[in-house]
């Protein structure tokens, strides 16, 4: 498998340049150069299959050519033995058709842990290979952070740095970065928003010469391996629920969107999926995209959730990549045009193909507030507020 640029000015590259590269050359980010496709009986053998099964094929062409599938298998078995789940990532049912994908039974109960337990292990066995060491940089608000450390940690080829805005993240995820006891992890906190934290990262990747002297790698979801691992938990969930013989909707809380586009990777790649609902807080610069085709980012606002206080989404760029079939060049006027006037303008076509696969909602902090309490009068179960959003959405949108 080969990977290209977003913005179409940088080598392609092979998985395991792109792993280690994180964010391309010219700025942009890594996909396949082609969506592999998987057959409806492919599906439907992945039926019954533990979760570590299920995301060894899921990334298999994705890593063809870097890794055999025995020792992929025996990696995916490995990092998700760590979850206190047998299922990894279990379901609740909450309404007729409605279920609730519960993704925090790893080590630090975030999400994130999906796909950094699996990432720290792809990066020993490259590193291992090159004989090399990495100095990893992430920003992060709250959930990246802490899931970064715990499948980092200890790992004798990196050094992990991690940005946090100081004031803006959790106090438990605040802890669970600063008290981690291992010599090769740093945490940082930035006077500023995760905005801050984040452009910061990327002017650093953006530095060329700066990036080779210190062989800067990526834990954020600029890095394709985290939105690869992410995929899996789409395919295990729909096949639970019947696919392929079963459409499946998603809808998801949303800021760097990472998230909701492995959902989309999913979809490529032939899984039924009839659409997703983008689930956004009042920081909802995805939310206003999808109903205008305007991408202005503005000032980020603190609410109830703050892994979703997000103003600039990296991951929209992948989106804007496929909505405006895949030509990089327009991908990346818009980036351009992004960086210099603080905003763009989809084409109307681009915008029209997002909004066919993506609805969209918005939830402030007292919609936060009835919508914990709604959930947990109605099904018995207490919800952060991140999820909070999501329920709501799917609840609003139908």
């Amino acid at each position: 498998m080969q990977y290209l640029s977003t913005r179409g000015q940088a080598p392609v590259l092979d998985f395991e340049d792109v792993l280690l590269a994180g964010l391309a050359s010219d700025g942009g980010l890594y996909l396949p150069e082609t969506w592999p496709r998987f057959s409806a009986a492919q599906f439907r053998a992945m039926q019954g299959l533990p979760y570590s099964e299920i995301a060894a094929r899921v990334f298999e062409p994705f890593v063809e050519g870097w890794i055999e599938p025995d020792e992929l298998a025996a990696m995916t078995a490995q990092t998700y033995a760590v979850f206190d789940h047998p299922a990894v990532v279990p379901m609740v049912q909450t309404g007729d058709n409605d279920w609730l994908l519960e993704l925090f039974h790893g080590p630090t109960f975030a999400f994130k842990d999906v796909a950094l337990q699996l990432l720290g292990r792809l990066f020993d066995r490259a590193l291992e290979r090159r004989g090399a060491r990495i100095t990893i940089v992430g920003a992060t608000s709250g959930d990246t952070g802490s899931a970064a450390i715990a499948g980092c940690a200890g790992r004798s080829n990196m050094d992990v740095y991690i940005l946090y805005p100081q004031g803006r993240v959790s106090e438990v995820q605040r802890r669970q970065m600063t008290t981690v006891d291992a010599a090769n992890v740093h945490c940082i906190a930035v006077e500023g928003t995760f905005d801050d934290c984040q452009a910061m990262v990327k002017a650093m990747f953006n530095d060329a010469p700066f990036r080779r002297r210190i062989n800067l790698a990526a834990v954020n979801s600029i890095n394709w391996a985290r939105v690869m691992a992410q995929t899996a938990y789409y395919v295990a969930s729909a096949v639970r629920l019947g696919a392929p013989d079963r459409e499946i909707a998603y809808c998801v809380p949303s800021a760097n969107f990472g998230a909701c586009f492995a959902g989309y990777v999913a979809k490529a790649m032939g899984l039924p999926i009839s659409r997703f609902v983008v689930a956004t807080n009042t920081n909802d610069i995805l939310h206003r995209f999808l109903e205008s085709g305007s991408y202005r980012p503005t000032g980020v606002v603190p609410t109830l959730s703050p892994s979703m206080d997000i103003q600039i989404s990296s991951n929209f760029e992948r989106l804007l990549f496929e909505v405006h079939g895949r030509d990089g060049d327009k991908t990346g006027r818009l980036m351009a045009r992004l960086a210099q006037s603080g905003g763009f303008e989809a084409e109307p076509e681009a915008h029209q193909r997002a909004k066919t696969m993506m609805a969209s909602h918005r939830l402030d902090d007292d919609g936060i507030r009835a919508e914990i309490a709604r959930m947990h009068g109605q099904c018995g179960i207490t919800v952060d507020p991140h999820t909070a959003c999501g329920t709501a959405a799917a609840r609003a949108v139908g």
